[in-house]
């Protein structure tokens, strides 16, 4: 089993407009209402691919209500940590053939209570038999420290199970001198975790080296449209999965490494996987998560030949 951890879980509203006029009242052509959360989406993902999961996160107020209700109608296993503010809303507006944007609340301020319960919440489903994975994913809320994911990576690993983190910022940069079996950055945060612009694959893997360097195991890097990068002692492998149309990217890079956890976790076949199932998220409105139905795995390609000076962003 795979246990998820979302500190800061929300509601996510998905607006789809023909284009979004700022300043004008904007008629949607559609809209929908999903769980939202780094974590929550690797739980969704899992469960949709029809591997157990269990999803451990703070719930406040009706909004906390929904979401918790709203995951359990899908399956999931859900642990929840009641507390005094409302569970955030994020609203993503889609424009077609256009820019996605994003407006991300900040969430509810956690009390010492309240976030020593929800440590303690995480320590009992860790700890729990036949758990394989713990998967540390978003934002800490206000009231966390910086290094409470990095405290979990220490209480997985003498519990014996394998800890994956995608985090960014100080979290991230706590998390790896704990020493994560797995961290998942995004482009933008390899540049920053490294201290150093990456304008290239091969700029990518210098980065991610660095963050073996500082306590990683393996680095599964999201280079969005350009493909992944995966970095750990065994080798080095990059690959990339083609998609016509980009309907939303909302939850795709947790799409992906539910498809790297659900497949073992490590190697090219984990890369391969996690490479399908973000490019079958991205062409699945707001972020509805990837079944086997929709996933195209013969159109990846993952090769152990690293195309050094391929630019990023093209």
């Amino acid at each position: 089993m795979i246990v998820t951890v979302t500190p800061n879980p929300s509601l996510d509203r998905t607006y789809e407009l023909p284009g979004l006029v700022v300043g004008e009242v904007n008629r949607a052509a559609a809209d929908r209402l999903d769980p939202g959360g780094k974590g929550v989406n690797v739980a969704r993902a899992l469960t949709a691919a029809g591997l157990r999961a269990a999803a451990v996160l703070p719930l406040g107020g009706d909004p906390g209500r929904l979401l918790g209700d709203l995951l359990r109608r899908q399956g999931i296993d859900v642990t929840a940590v009641q507390v005094g503010g409302d569970t955030r809303i994020n609203v993503t507006i889609v424009e077609r053939d256009g820019p996605l944007t994003k407006v991300n609340a900040p969430g509810p301020r956690l009390t010492e209570d309240e976030s020593a319960a929800l440590l303690a919440a995480v320590r009992r489903q860790a700890g729990g038999s036949g758990v394989d994975w713990l998967a540390c994913c978003g934002s800490l809320p206000r009231g966390l420290a910086p290094g409470w994911y990095a405290d979990l990576v220490a209480e997985a690993h003498a519990g014996g199970a394998r800890i994956a983190v995608d985090a960014a910022g100080p979290a991230l940069a706590a998390s790896l001198r704990a020493g994560p079996d797995v961290v998942k950055p995004n482009r933008a945060e390899l540049a920053e975790a490294a201290g150093r612009p990456v304008t290239t694959v091969g700029g990518a893997y210098d980065a991610a080296q660095e963050l073996r360097r500082l306590g990683a195991r393996q680095v599964l890097a999201s280079l969005g449209p350009d493909g992944m990068l995966l970095v750990a002692e065994e080798g080095s492998w990059y690959g990339t999965a083609p998609v016509d149309r980009v309907r939303s990217d909302v939850g795709a890079g947790d799409a992906s490494l539910a498809g790297f956890l659900g497949a073992g976790g490590a190697g090219p076949k984990a890369l391969a996987s996690a490479l399908a199932h973000g490019a079958a998220a991205v062409r699945l409105p707001g972020s509805v998560m990837p079944i086997p139905a929709d996933l195209e795995p013969d159109t990846v390609t993952v090769t152990a030949d690293i195309p050094w000076e391929l630019p990023l962003g093209r």
